[in-house]
């Protein structure tokens, strides 16, 4: 090991959003960029306050990169991957002076939070550089820096951040710096710890022994999934995507580890996705559950459980990950946003809205739960009594829906659907004898929404279900429509809602938008701008082609889909049919869980190419 001159760098500037890696121990996440950046990372919770910002700001709100140095700047890595079936990340540069490696990780917690990157050299003599910028609050504070008994620790107000290494360390420009040469073969560890200030200091990391038990702990988990069709590799990855959103301390799963990356670049649509929403939650237990996980779908009925308490009348939408129910919406103005789209905001203000197709995505996991048998909880079945209850009262009021429109509210079809929905599997929970209640004038209840719904939702000019009572304009989420039951996959008008979805809301490349928006007017959601095709929208077209017959059609969308993933498998909301990039929140549970749903569907019909 031997040190090099210091050079001058030039300023890493956030990568495309599918640029980044994501690495976890499902209590927080990091985004890694190909250049070797942590542009992000929150600690010590997914949705406390970054330490890096640098994702959403400018190298000076905070960053940590690792890698050769071997010209004026930071350049991305010739070769990335993840270990196996892993969340072990390895990045490789090939140098004039050799080939290095860097391993990230976070081990899955059992103390401190930790972040730990292992140099390991390849081939020749490469000089690597670790660059470490802590900034708290989301860039806003600057900590103190100093060392005790020979450890780097950055404190600010409650929270400290220890890096331990056996480089030699610096500081510069209120940068930490480690300079480093690895020959073949040889390993350096870098680790920072988090802690809270007032409490003694973090256990020194061992990292190869982290590393090793990370990947095992991988290992296992993946051993429990039941899939073995011809998309394992694109349904592995996803369900460890979905695993790493999950907190592990309560079951609660975000629905994405990012907020306000934007769904239309430059524009306003950016929102704070670190929250659990009962609808995101809901389908993610349902794919879990279809893969072999039972115990995370018992943690999360547990945290539904206690997040709901004994007050289902005041259901949110969303919670904080341990069930908080407060989650004020504030914008940080010191963060010029992801390629300046402002604003960023934190919180979500989202949490008070009605949105009725929320009781019908709960009840519906609870169903399935019951199902596939996981154990009977008699609070769940109380539960489920009480959110119909609720329903029946307020079925037909109007809503926010699905999408979360900041306009008015309105009467949503798929709102209407999923209120079905509710009925619909309650009744089939008293039929089974599990539980008492009203079943005749439940079964009554189910088929007056029913009737509403198809009188009042459906344009018989145009043979299509519409958005909303009265309206003309399409909605992607009619797409539920048959998965859902709520009418035969051959009746016309799923048929046609279908058809008219791929006419009205396809991009050219065959990707569906959620609605229409009205560019620089403010449209049905009461935002302007527009934003790209919703990758979970175009996943259910595929599902949707499928049960109608189309399954070639199916496949040939489906495989599409699959190549928008980045190349370490991942997703984020929507892409862009214009920029043919990655927008939105990243990576997004949203639409990882109906990747794994198309896929096992098209698995069941032989609907796949070889």
């Amino acid at each position: 090991m031997g040190g090099v001159t210091p050079v001058r760098r030039e300023t890493h500037v956030a990568g495309r959003i599918e640029d980044y890696a994501l690495i976890g121990d499902m209590q927080t996440a990091a985004l890694v960029c190909r250049d070797g950046t942590v542009d992000w990372l929150c600690l010590p919770r997914f949705d406390s306050p970054a330490v890096f910002a640098g994702l959403l700001g400018t190298e000076e709100h905070g960053f940590w990169r690792v890698g050769p140095v071997d010209g004026p700047g930071p350049r991305p890595a010739d070769r990335r991957r993840y270990r196996g079936d892993s969340l072990v990340l390895e990045s490789e540069w090939d140098t004039p002076r050799g080939t290095v490696r860097v391993i990230d990780f976070m081990p899955p917690r059992d103390g401190a939070p930790q972040v730990i990157r292992i140099v390991e050299g390849v081939s020749g003599r490469v000089p690597v550089r670790s660059e470490l910028r802590m900034r708290f609050a989301y860039g806003w504070v600057v900590p103190w820096v100093h060392k005790i008994d020979g450890r780097t620790v950055a404190v600010a107000g409650p929270d400290s951040v220890w890096l331990d290494t056996e480089a030699e360390t610096y500081g510069k420009d209120l940068t930490t710096f480690s300079d480093v040469t690895v020959s073949p073969g040889e390993r350096i560890a870098f680790t920072i710890s988090w802690e809270p200030s007032h409490k003694q200091p973090p256990a020194v990391a061992d990292p190869e022994g982290a590393l090793a038990a990370t990947e095992e702990f991988w290992r296992e988990w993946v051993e429990h999934c039941t899939y073995h069709g011809p998309y394992r590799d694109a349904v592995i990855r996803s369900l460890i995507t979905l695993k790493a959103l999950t907190y592990a301390p309560t079951g609660g799963i975000v629905a994405a580890p990012t907020t306000s990356l934007p769904e239309c670049i430059g524009g306003v649509r950016n929102w704070d996705y670190r929250f659990t929403w009962l609808r995101d939650a809901a389908i993610t237990l349902s794919s879990l559950l279809r893969t072999g996980y039972r115990e995370e779908a018992r943690a999360w009925r547990e945290w539904l459980l206690r997040a709901v308490a004994g007050d289902p009348d005041n259901l949110q939408i969303m919670y904080g990950i341990a069930g908080e129910r407060e989650l004020g919406e504030n914008e940080l103005n010191w963060l010029p946003g992801y390629e300046n789209s402002q604003p960023v905001r934190v919180g979500n203000g989202a949490a008070g809205q009605l949105q009725l197709d929320v009781y019908g995505e709960v009840i519906e996991a609870l169903h399935l739960a019951h199902m596939t048998g996981l154990s009977r909880n008699d609070y769940a079945s109380l539960l489920q009594i009480k959110l119909i209850q609720w329903v029946e009262k307020h079925w037909d009021e109007p809503d926010e829906g699905i999408w979360e429109v900041r306009g008015p509210r309105r009467h949503f079809v798929h709102s209407k659907i999923m209120t079905w929905v509710a009925v619909d599997r309650t009744v089939k929970l008293i039929e089974s004898g599990d539980v008492d209640g009203p079943l005749e004038r439940w079964k009554d209840l189910r088929e007056t929404i029913h009737r509403d719904v198809c009188e009042k939702g459906y344009d018989k000019e145009r043979n299509t279900f519409t958005q909303s009572y009265g309206s003309r304009e399409l909605d992607a989420s009619l797409l539920l429509i048959p998965q859902m039951g709520f009418l035969p996959p051959d009746d016309k008008r799923v048929i046609g809602t279908i058809e008219a979805i791929q006419r009205e809301l396809s991009t050219e490349d065959g990707f569906v938008l959620r609605y229409p928006t009205a560019g620089e007017e403010e449209g049905v959601d009461g935002l302007p701008g527009d934003e790209g095709a919703f990758l979970a929208c175009s996943f259910w077209l595929a599902d949707d082609l499928a049960m109608i017959g189309r399954v070639d059609e199916a496949r040939k969308l489906f495989e599409k889909l699959l190549s928008l993933r980045n190349d370490l498998g991942l997703l984020a909301e929507e892409w862009d049919p214009v920029a043919k990039r990655q927008v939105g929140n990243f990576p997004q549970a949203f639409s990882h869980v109906p990747l794994i749903d198309t896929a096992l569907r098209l698995t069941a019909s032989g609907a796949y190419g070889g």
